[in-house]
């Protein structure tokens, strides 16, 4: 008899929920009984359907809602589930309260560090909620981050990375910066792909640049929203390099422009896990400079696929640029070490298997 397991998640993003769904396609060919619980209209729906898998158009919309735990615990009365998959926030509370009293293992992901204290007491409708069976974290970092919990039960916590495949990327060709951007065309290029939040360490970023030879053609390309708030533009009007910084704006065709630069640089100062972003430059070839903050430093093998440098520090960021850029070759190689890495270390293989034996390892212990 197989397992039957009820997932709780936002599916309207095909690309960014990619790694998740197709862990669930994949599951369901080996043979798990899916039922996915999300939004009709996700872009994802007809392909869990040619797999299999059932759907169901429901998506809860607040947090501590009645009515929608009500619906979630009618669907794992009459379903008989084994275990309940929940993956955002209102999934996770709602579903943790709708499994009260059942005999369903509780499952939740976790896909990024900080937020989680045990002093407080909305920590505990969450990833410490006394119910929760196992709490599946993205990289050991978070694994980490949670396990530091007082009176946390650190056996409920395991790493699991959401894999990826190097098929999704071989159709991304590079654009022509030359032509797009009006980059010469001996220019390094160096991308970094995000939304303006303080996390993401931007001004930093930009200070790098100062610590980069006025006379030497690397370039900066900033993609993503909210890149030209006051603060930001100020910095690159104060650059010594400020014509070699460019703002992209929003664009459609992100991982064309990452496939056609060098570096891709990620100046984080907390609260992720392993950036997708940087998986993807990585699956295109793309070397990465990122921060050594818990869970991206372990995309990395330092001088084999990439460079770390401490958080905050743009001296150290700007150096590691200029170094890549002095050696392209080196840089290079580094690219193509990543895209190995992905395909060993963080393909969607692994995810799956990883995934397969928890479930059962759960099972067994309804049984």
């Amino acid at each position: 008899m197989s397992i039957k397991v009820l997932v709780i998640s936002n599916y309207r993003a095909y690309h960014t929920s990619r790694p998740e769904a197709e862990t669930f396609i994949g599951l369901a060919k080996l043979g798990f009984d899916i039922t996915i619980m999300t939004y009709g209209d996700s872009k994802y729906v007809t392909e869990f359907e040619n797999a299999g898998i059932c759907v169901i158009d429901f998506h809860p919309e607040k947090k501590l809602n009645r009515n929608e735990i009500a619906r979630i615990r009618e669907e794992l009365v009459e379903g008989n589930y084994d275990i309940v998959h929940l993956f955002n926030s209102k999934s996770i509370i709602n579903g943790i309260q709708a499994a009260k009293g059942l005999p369903v293992k509780v499952v939740l992901y976790r896909g990024y560090t900080g937020n989680v204290h045990w002093y407080d007491p909305i920590a505990y409708l969450k990833s410490l909620h006394p119910r929760i069976d196992k709490i599946i974290c993205n990289s050991k970092g978070v694994e980490d981050d949670i396990r530091r919990q007082l009176f946390f039960d650190k056996r409920k916590t395991i790493t699991i990375n959401k894999g990826h495949r190097l098929e999704w990327y071989k159709d991304y060709k590079p654009v022509d910066l030359q032509k797009e951007f009006n980059i010469p065309a001996n220019a390094f290029a160096v991308v970094s792909v995000a939304n303006n939040r303080k996390m993401k360490g931007i001004p930093w970023l930009l200070n790098a640049m100062n610590y980069l030879p006025a006379d030497k053609p690397i370039y900066l390309l900033l993609v993503g929203k909210d890149m030209d708030s006051r603060k930001n533009l100020n910095m690159i009007n104060q650059s010594r390099n400020r014509d070699k910084i460019i703002l992209t704006g929003f664009r459609t065709d992100v991982l064309n422009i990452v496939a056609a630069s060098n570096v891709f640089a990620l100046s984080s100062i907390k609260g992720e896990s392993i950036t997708k972003s940087v998986i993807e430059a990585m699956a295109l070839g793309v070397t990465p400079v990122i921060t050594d903050i818990p869970g991206n430093m372990e995309l990395v093998i330092p001088d084999r696929n990439g460079l770390v440098v401490p958080k905050k520090d743009a001296s150290a960021m700007g150096k590691a640029i200029l170094w890549l850029y002095e050696h392209r070759d080196v840089c290079k190689t580094m690219g193509e070490n990543s895209r190995k890495h992905v395909e060993t270390k963080l393909n969607l293989e692994n995810t799956i298997l990883q995934t397969k034996k928890l479930y059962e390892e759960l099972s067994e212990k309804l049984n």
